[in-house]
Order: structure tokens, then C-alpha cells, then sequence
């Protein structure tokens, strides 16, 4: 039914969210995903389907029962490092896991496609902001199996008459504003779940990498955009994608950098917590700047990032870690921020 929208990832930090934001716009979200770094409980607003995307005989099965009229795909494997110490894991899943969902979507005729790409296809920037426009040159296998996917999704469209919206990330984060969700990663490397692990005492420190470089304090400049602020984006990419029966490539950040250290100093504003830090060698292929040139996808699709601030984005992942690790301490900052006491 065109209501039905298939979410494979659905049970993950970025497609539980999207899951939400469908739901509240009339969609009914299927969240397909194996749990290999979601988590079900994140799964409110729609059935839940256990499966691997490279088993296409159960793809199939699920999208036959349920009949969705399009797919937004997000299950996909993304530690930087891990793809480069086991390459292999990656192609396997990454790629050959999207083959098999875009062969059982061209099996049941789904033409419209959502896909979870990354500023990870750009590899080392060449400029101050990136645009779609960027050369392709990523350096990691990460990288590398992204842009496969994308090539890919290109080829069924050309082929068969799929129509895509491949939405590029920068930085995602924060958690959703209503608290509830947040990140739902077994593992995480990115800095503000990690900052929240330091502020709460879970974590001694957190590890500042490169504090040499040409930026306003010497850390490296990344474009934060909220999770929440990503999922609405979605919503507007397929609506565009199924009304004009078109295809699109965008970028979704806030074209805004900030400085890890102003990060961490946004932390412990928020937090009122010390984390501690410590600085240490820059990391190999990191770079200096990373920041999304956007403007097309607010032209195109008529979005503007409204949790965007670093402030909301620190607070509502704070809120967040705060409630899933003490929910009476949670209850009680809700209360005393509500009234105004905070």
C-alpha cells in the first residue's frame, strides 16, 4: 500500500528516528533490521520484522505481507575502523546486503527508494564547504562500500526505472526532542555519545585527536546535524521522489563547522559536569574540515534544520543518556527544566 514504507535498519539510532518522523506524517514504517546494532525497543511506531538484507527469500517474504509502495534504507555497517581492519564484513554486507534488497525490491516492482549514504563518498575535502558536486574519492572502505551502493542504486535506476533519494550525512547526532529516543548503537565511536559517557563518569576522558590544526583553538572543524533534523529530511526526500517520480542526490548538513573543543566546552556548559580531556595525535586521513555545502537540499526539498544548534543537539543527547542510564534522575531534571528551575 502507498502508505507503507519498508525501513530496513528501522531498529537503529537514525532509522528509529525516521520511523518516528513517518509515523507522524501517515505513514506506517516496517522496521526490517537484524539487530546487529539496533535495538527493538526503539521500534514504536510500526511492526517489527527480524531479518538480514542479504537474505532476499525473507525480503521478500516481508515485503509481500506487507506491500509497502517504497523502501528507505539505512542497514548498513559503519565503523570507520573496523571496515579497514575487516574490509571483507563490510563488502559482504554493505554491498551485497543492498544487491539483495534491490533485487527484492525490483522482484515486487518498488520504484522509490530512500538510501542512507555519507560525506564518507567525498574522502578528503577539496575546499571549505562540499558540495554534490565534490569529486568521489573516498579513502576508507567505509567510504568505498558507500559509494558501491550509490553506483548501484544508479545502475537499477538506469536500468529498470527506480527513482532514488541518496542523502548524503555529515555528523549526525543529539537524540529526539521528546526523549524518546536516542542512540542505539551496541558500540559507539562518535564524540557525543562519548562526551555523555565522560560527563556521566562512565568514561575517565575522552581523547582529542589533532590539536595542531590551521582551525580558530587547533581541533578539527566537523558539521553537526540533528538526528531529528535528518529524519524530517527524509520524509520531504520521498515525498519529492514519489510525487514527481524523480531522482535526487543531497547533501543533509547545516553548512555550519564546529571545533571539537567547542564541542566539549558546549558539554560541560550543558552538563555542568568537568570532562576531563586529553590531547593527543591527529589520526591518520582525518581532515582539518568537514563541513556539508547544503543548500541544495533546502532548496530542493524546502527544509530548514531546526535542532540544529549545538546547544539542543548536546541537551537532548544528554536528556537522553540521562534517561536510559538513570530514568528517576531524568524525571526529575524534566521537572525542574519544565518549571524553569533548571
Amino acid at each position: 500500500m502507498r502508505n507503507i514504507i519498508l525501513v530496513t535498519g528501522g531498529a537503529g539510532y537514525i532509522g528509529a528516528h525516521v520511523c518516528k518522523a513517518l509515523s507522524r506524517c501517515g505513514y506506517l514504517p516496517v522496521a526490517y533490521d537484524n539487530l546487529c546494532s539496533g535495538n527493538e525497543s526503539h521500534v514504536k511506531w510500526g511492526p517489527f520484522e527480524e531479518g538480514d538484507i542479504r537474505d532476499t527469500a525473507r525480503l521478500s517474504e516481508v515485503i509481500q505481507r506487507y506491500r509497502p509502495g517504497a523502501i528507505m534504507h539505512f542497514a548498513a555497517l559503519i565503523q570507520v575502523g573496523e571496515s579497514v581492519s575487516d574490509p571483507a564484513k563490510y563488502y559482504d554486507n554493505n554491498v551485497n546486503g543492498s544487491l539483495s534488497l534491490l533485487q527484492a525490491a525490483r522482484a515486487h516492482d518498488i520504484r522509490h527508494l530512500v538510501f542512507s549514504s555519507t560525506a564518507a563518498v567525498y574522502g578528503m575535502p577539496q575546499g571549505e564547504a562540499i558540495n554534490e558536486n565534490h569529486p568521489l574519492v573516498p579513502i576508507n572502505p567505509y567510504g568505498r562500500t558507500k559509494l558501491a551502493m550509490e553506483n548501484m542504486i544508479r545502475d537499477f535506476a538506469d536500468a529498470y526505472g527506480l527513482k532514488y533519494a541518496i542523502l548524503r550525512y555529515f555528523n549526525a547526532a543529539g537524540a529526539d526532542v521528546d526523549g524518546e529516543l536516542g542512540t542505539a548503537y551496541k558500540v559507539d565511536t562518535h564524540i557525543v555519545p562519548l562526551l555523555m559517557k565522560v560527563a556521566a563518569g562512565e568514561m575517565s576522558e575522552i581523547k582529542v585527536f589533532g590539536t595542531d590544526y590551521a582551525s580558530r583553538d587547533g581541533t578539527a572543524i566537523r558539521d553537526y546535524i540533528h538526528v531529528q533534523d535528518l529524519a524530517e529530511a527524509h520524509v520531504l526526500a520521498l515525498r519529492r521522489i514519489r510525487e514527481r517520480d524523480e531522482s535526487l542526490t543531497l547533501n543533509l548538513g547545516t553548512s555550519e563547522g564546529h571545533t571539537v573543543q567547542e564541542v566539549l566546552e558546549k558539554v560541560r556548559e550543558v552538563t555542568r559536569r568537568p570532562v576531563p580531556s586529553r590531547a593527543t595525535a591527529r589520526r591518520p586521513g582525518d581532515p582539518e574540515r568537514l563541513v556539508a555545502d547544503a543548500s541544495r537540499a533546502r532548496d530542493v526539498l524546502n527544509w530548514q534544520p531546526r535542532h540544529s544548534d549545538l546547544h539542543t543537539i548536546v541537551s537532548s543527547a544528554w536528556d537522553w543518556h540521562l534517561k536510559k542510564t538513570s530514568p528517576d534522575t531524568w524525571n526529575n531534571i524534566s521537572v525542574r527544566t519544565a518549571a524553569g528551575v533548571a
